[in-house]
């Protein structure tokens, strides 16, 4: 499996950017996809999950701000960023669970300046 990851940049403070990741390869239907960050000096977190049923998972800091979906015919994951906080800004990683196997994209950069 390969992901590819899309949509970082430059925000203003309560603004919008919206991140998708797109799977490629052979792997199973029955999966979780999902999005974590890594902000300068800090360990990896969980941003929040989406399984193939549509079953969700959010961190607590960005329930109610970010929206994770995904469409399935296109293997793609997307998160919805709004009311973005300087605190956001991090590298953010796709990543596929699924079948035992555990995949991670590149990251892409989302910087959110005050």
């Amino acid at each position: 499996v390969q992901l590819q990851a899309s949509g970082g940049g430059l925000a203003q403070a309560g603004g919008s950017l919206r991140l998708s990741c797109a799977a490629s390869g052979e792997f199973f239907s029955s999966n979780v996809m999902g999005w974590y960050r890594q902000a300068p000096g800090k360990q990896r977190e969980l941003v929040a999950l989406i399984n193939s049923g549509g079953s969700t998972n959010y961190a607590d800091s960005v329930k109610g701000r970010f929206t994770i979906s995904r469409d399935n015919a296109k293997n793609t994951v997307y998160l919805q960023m709004d009311s973005l906080k300087p605190e956001d800004t991090a590298v953010y990683y796709c990543r596929w669970l699924g079948g035992g196997m555990d995949y991670w994209g590149k990251g892409t950069l989302v910087t959110v300046s005050s």
